[in-house]
């Protein structure tokens, strides 16, 4: 992860919140409540509670004047981090027992059978 911060998890909520700044760059929090109130319903008390905890994590920045959000964590980072999380609780930290779950019940395309050998390829 970026910066030497500590692993953070987001809960579903969070995300939402983050998915905008990450989309946005830097967003006015009474933006993100108006777009959180049309997209999902939050009232504006919900979706502050959500920002002071992201603030208080340490993934969103608070600038004023205006109460401007930013993110201070990718979206990369946080992909990483639940993806070990779940490999790991999930999967016994095996990619393998994970791949072959996940496609012992699906039928690739041609297509993505060779974008998965050019990726495994890159790792050779």
């Amino acid at each position: 992860m970026s910066g030497g911060r500590k692993e953070m998890r987001l809960h579903e909520g969070e995300l939402n919140v983050m998915e905008l700044l990450w989309s946005n760059k830097v967003l006015a929090a009474k933006d993100i409540s108006k777009i959180i109130k049309e997209y999902i319903g939050w009232e504006k008390n919900t979706t502050y509670t959500v920002i002071k905890r992201l603030i208080d994590k340490g993934a969103v920045t608070r600038e004023d004047p205006g109460f401007l959000c930013r993110a201070r964590v990718t979206k990369k980072d946080v992909q990483e981090i639940e993806t070990k999380v779940l490999l790991s609780k999930m999967f016994n930290d095996s990619l393998t027992n994970f791949i072959t779950e996940y496609l012992g019940s699906r039928r690739l395309t041609t297509e993505q059978v060779i974008e998965l050998q050019r990726v495994l390829n890159r790792q050779i």
